[in-house]
Order: C-alpha cells, then structure tokens, then sequence
C-alpha cells in the first residue's frame, strides 16, 4: 500500500480551460470581466490552472497591473443597477440575472426613483458608475451602500468598485465551473 497521499485532480472546467488556445480561453471566459476580454487575454499566460482560486487570481492580477484608464474603463463597463440598459433590457445575461436576484426588477416606483438618484449622485461625485456584487444583497442593502460608500473619496472608491468587480467575477466562475470545494 502507498504511503503518498493522491492530490485532488482540478476540476475538469478548469483543466479544459488550460489547455485551450489563447482565443478560445478569452471566447469562454470574455464576460466574466463585464465587457472586458482583455482580462482574460492577459490572464492566459498564467496557464496552466489548478483549480479555479488560480484562474480567479490570474484574473484578478491581470486587472491589478493594468493602466488606471484600463481599469476605469473596466468600472465604466459595468451598468447601473436598475439603469437605463436593465429598462431597456440591454444587459448582458450575467447582469440581468444578477440584478434580479437581488430584487433589483422588483422596485416600486419610489425605490427606482430612490435609486437612479442615488446612481446619478454617485457617478457626478466619482465619475464613474457604483459597483457592488449584489449576489446575497437585498435592494435595501444596495441603496444603503450607495448611500455610505458617497462619504468616500474617489480613490478609495476606485479601489472599492475594483474589489467588488474581483467579487462579481468569482461569482460568474463559480457559476461558469462550480464552486471551489
């Protein structure tokens, strides 16, 4: 009988994920970045992966040593929750699952009303749009944070909305490859 002790195989999705071309890695994993497929791009050359915290990490690195205007540029690519792309029914899939989920398509009219001017009050302080990983967040939850993260400055929400993007996109991997066990 061996005494070593057999290291867990990575989970298929992400064995698959390594071993694609460079082309086919960004096709699979381009949204998982709102509208960013260079995260992905950039995150390749860190093949291979051993499970999805690697890929996760990758990802996230990626975005760290990108230039701030990339980075604003990734912040920008993010909708207005209950904006003008979820009434117009423009939102990616991800998006629009996400923003049901937390009951965002179920505001009153004094809610949405509440919320687009918390949005609005958000993007004219920081010139950009408020980001937070909703999964496990009620609409009441999200306008609190809006409402809190406006005393920040803008540096510090940049980080703020940097961290939540990492967030929204291990959440998007876990549903794309199944939970970390």
């Amino acid at each position: 009988m061996s005494t070593t002790t057999a290291i867990p195989a990575a989970p298929a999705g992400v064995e698959a994920l390594s071993g694609l071309p460079q082309a086919a890695f960004v096709a699979r994993l381009g949204d998982i970045f709102e509208h960013s497929p260079w995260v992905p791009e950039r995150a390749w050359a860190a093949r291979p992966f051993e499970s999805i915290d690697a890929l996760h990490a990758a990802m996230v690195a990626a975005v760290d040593h990108a230039a701030e205007a990339e980075q604003l540029a990734l912040i920008c690519a993010h909708p207005e929750l209950a904006g003008r792309e979820a009434a117009a029914g423009t939102l990616t899939s991800a998006s629009t699952g996400e923003q049901r989920g937390a009951g965002l398509d179920q505001c009153s009219a004094a809610e949405l009303q509440r919320l687009r001017s918390l949005n609005a009050a958000y993007r004219a302080r920081f010139g950009f749009p408020f980001v937070i990983a909703v999964k496990g967040l009620s609409r009441y939850q999200i306008m609190d944070a809006i409402e809190a993260r406006l005393a920040n400055d803008r540096a510090t929400e940049f980080r703020a909305c940097l961290a939540q993007i990492a967030r929204i996109a291990r959440f998007r991997l876990d549903a794309l490859l199944g939970p970390a066990t």
